[in-house]
Parts: structure tokens; sequence; C-alpha cells
């Protein structure tokens, strides 16, 4: 799921300090979740990442899949 952020983050031109300040958490949770240290995301945590990038929570569910 990393990958799909990191694409948006380059899509939006930000880094992570910078989004880390748009969902209002400390820069260690995106390291976190970076690393794989956060391997099951929480709803709450997925919801600041859709709102700080502007998607729907489903372009994370979705995104990098075929439609068929």
């Amino acid at each position: 799921m990393w990958a799909i952020i990191k694409q948006m983050m380059d899509d939006q031109g930000i880094n992570q300090e910078q989004l880390a300040k748009r969902m209002e958490v400390h820069s260690g949770v995106i390291s976190d979740f970076k690393l794989g240290h956060i391997k099951k995301p929480s709803f709450e945590l997925m919801c600041k990442f859709s709102d700080a990038l502007g998607v729907s929570l489903d372009e994370f569910r979705t995104n990098g899949k075929e439609e068929a």
C-alpha cells in the first residue's frame, strides 16, 4: 500500500513531512507505515491518508488492480 501512497505524494509534489502535517500526525507514523511497522492500519489512519491526499478510501483498495 505504501507504493500507492508514495505515487500519490509524488503526483502532488509533497514529501513525508508535508503529508504528516496534512494528516496532523507525527512524521514517525508515516515512517512506521512506510517501513511496514504498521501492518494493519486502522480505519482512522486510512481516513487521515485519504483526507490528506484528497482521495476516496476506495483508491487504496482498488488502485493498482486491473478492472474486469
